[in-house]
């Protein structure tokens, strides 16, 4: 908790996050028209253990393209480069590439002006990166009667790894918003999965095809929800949930996994 000590702010003390690993990308796929496959590979990822599903890993990239990478230091709330400025992060829930390998892939949403974006649209087998993590996951409620899960396509692959996970057990039902029907895919979902992809439609904002399938869930109870998308989204989406439908928010886990930017006019 931040406070005042002879006047001046105690700065907040956060746990360090696990250190970067050093990794190259090994392989870059296109599997729809605007999303880039990266797959990443080295010795350092050999003991990464990511045993919760949607679990996530932070990927530092380099300052500009022609810069080397620069691993930053943890000042207690946060990473910072030597000059005080701050690294280039961005958070993704990775997939274990198949086979007896270490490698992760990384599915990344191309937008104009993405860090990430930018990066994985240029990325060439070879080009060095860094991950962190895991980072939290996602614990299933063993009382819960069934699971209701949301998100756009940032949010995809979470969503397949929590559908391998609570299927098994559970009903599942799951609303996907895309921008096109060329990123919907097959998510190997069984008899106890429903799956309803809701394209965006034009002009509509972030979320909103989120919004509709979560307003028109009937939600049993026992239910539990997993929602993750744009920022904004996800706050409409917590007070619907909480205020209209009194839903406890501790039968709920909903992040914000993006933030939409307004371009000037």
């Amino acid at each position: 908790m931040s406070g005042t000590a002879g006047d001046r702010p105690t700065q907040r003390v956060r746990r360090e996050p696990p250190p970067f690993r050093h990794v190259a990308v090994v392989g870059v796929e296109r599997p729809s028209g605007y999303v880039v496959r990266v797959t990443l590979d080295g010795p350092e990822l050999d003991q990464l253990l990511i045993d919760e599903p949607a679990g996530s890993v932070r990927l530092l990239l380099p300052i500009s393209s022609d810069a080397g990478l620069v691993i930053p230091t943890w000042n207690g709330n946060e990473f910072l480069l030597e000059d005080g400025s701050r690294p280039i992060l961005r958070t993704f829930t990775p997939i274990r590439s198949p086979g007896e390998t270490s490698a992760l892939i990384l599915d990344v949403i191309t937008h104009e002006g993405g860090a990430a974006s930018d990066w994985a649209v240029n990325a060439t087998t070879g080009a060095h990166a860094a991950i962190s993590g895991p980072g939290r996951g996602y614990t299933p409620d063993p009382e819960a009667s069934a699971f209701l899960l949301t998100g756009d396509e940032s949010a995809v692959p979470a969503i397949g790894q929590l559908i391998a996970t609570l299927s098994t057990r559970w009903p599942v039902h799951v609303g996907i918003e895309v921008r096109s029907p060329e990123a919907i895919r097959d998510l190997g979902a069984d008899g106890a999965v429903s799956v309803d992809w809701r394209v965006l439609a034009e002009g509509a904002l972030p979320g909103s095809a989120q919004m509709a399938f979560v307003r028109a869930a009937r939600l049993e109870p026992g239910t539990r929800i997993w929602a993750a998308g744009e920022a904004a989204a996800m706050q409409r989406i917590r007070r619907h949930l909480f205020d209209d439908r009194g839903i406890d928010r501790s039968d709920t886990m909903i992040r914000g996994y993006w933030k939409r930017t307004l371009q000037p006019a």
